[in-house]
């Protein structure tokens, strides 16, 4: 309300020419101006205090991504919603250019036709990545275009959630689960991969889930593909670091999506916008950690891990036996 209130009284103020409204202007643009350093210091110190109780993390320096990425070829899956599209706007204004990679291809043109809007660069490519043949044409596709890629930021995603029961006749979702998830990102980085090694750089940035940490009941399939996904990525790291490329995974918290909307329990959780979990991406692609994940989330996994024994479920055996009541 009040950005848009100062430039209507700068308006006004130079085409009035009474002393008396003149200086009622003028205060009025002076309070204004004070008012908005207020709530801009209130929203910075909001940030700062969700940082240190990790709920978020805190944005990198500006000049800094754009030395990053200016002028980069960076790979976005899952951009066609939520994290992805954040991500890729927020990457894009900092001058590289933007693949968007997903299955919607009219929300993939959205997001590009946003992009070009704001003066940024961005090419669309639809795929389906628990298709094999359709990530095999997505890989070859993008070399011919553009010859390599310099990031990919792997964040295409797919979750289920269901007692474990229930899963016996959904095969089928089980097998989508893995794809998306899993085996569908390696089969991407290994077709790019190669021409990174090749250059001497590259980065990898792996959007994961805290659950990997601290395991939730009902969640088995999803958290089984994106710890299994961590795992490979953090063995290839190894082999790939010699090379001059690096990989980072974040273990991010909840963050309200489409896809954890759809979960009725998550609404009550404290949570991050898809903006503030874009500035996490750009804080691992500026500072190039191997790991970045809350620092509850890691206490947790070691009072899990200690507390484990005859009830080594950390209590979810309790929650689950009254939610069947």
């Amino acid at each position: 309300m009040f950005p848009l209130r100062a430039p209507l009284l700068l308006a006004l103020r130079r085409h009035v020419r009474l002393p008396r409204v003149v200086a009622w202007l003028d205060r009025a643009r002076d309070s204004l101006q004070w008012t908005d350093d207020r709530l801009a210091h209130r929203d910075e110190l909001t940030t700062l205090l969700r940082a240190a109780i990790g709920v978020v993390w805190l944005p990198p320096d500006e000049r800094r991504l754009r030395a990053a990425v200016d002028g980069r070829v960076v790979l976005v899956t899952g951009a066609s919603s939520g994290i992805g599209r954040a991500t890729a706007c927020r990457l894009a204004a900092a001058g590289a250019t933007v693949l968007l990679v997903a299955r919607r291809r009219d929300r993939l043109d959205a997001v590009r036709a946003e992009i070009l809007r704001a003066g940024g660069a961005a090419h669309v490519y639809q795929a389906d990545l628990a298709d094999a043949s359709a990530v095999e044409l997505l890989v070859r596709r993008v070399l011919v275009d553009h010859g390599h890629v310099d990031v990919v930021v792997s964040n295409a995603g797919k979750s289920a959630r269901r007692p474990r029961e229930a899963r016996a006749d959904r095969q089928p979702d089980l097998a989508r689960t893995m794809n998306v998830n899993y085996l569908g990102p390696v089969r991407l980085l290994l077709g790019l991969l190669p021409a990174m090694r090749a250059r001497g750089r590259g980065q990898v940035v792996n959007v994961g889930t805290v659950g990997v940490d601290l395991p939730m009941p009902y969640w088995s399939a999803y958290l089984a593909a994106k710890a299994a996904f961590e795992s490979w990525l953090r063995a290839v790291s190894a082999e790939a670091r010699a090379d001059g490329v690096t990989t980072t995974t974040i273990r991010f918290p909840l963050v309200r999506t489409a896809m954890s909307a759809r979960t009725r329990f998550l609404r009550w959780l404290p949570g991050m916008a898809p903006a503030e979990a874009a500035d996490a991406v750009c804080r691992a692609i500026v500072r190039r950690p191997r790991l970045m994940s809350p620092w509850w989330a890691r206490l947790g996994s070691f009072l899990f891990t200690v507390a484990r024994g005859p009830r080594d479920d950390f209590g979810w055996s309790s929650a689950v036996a009254v939610r069947r009541g």
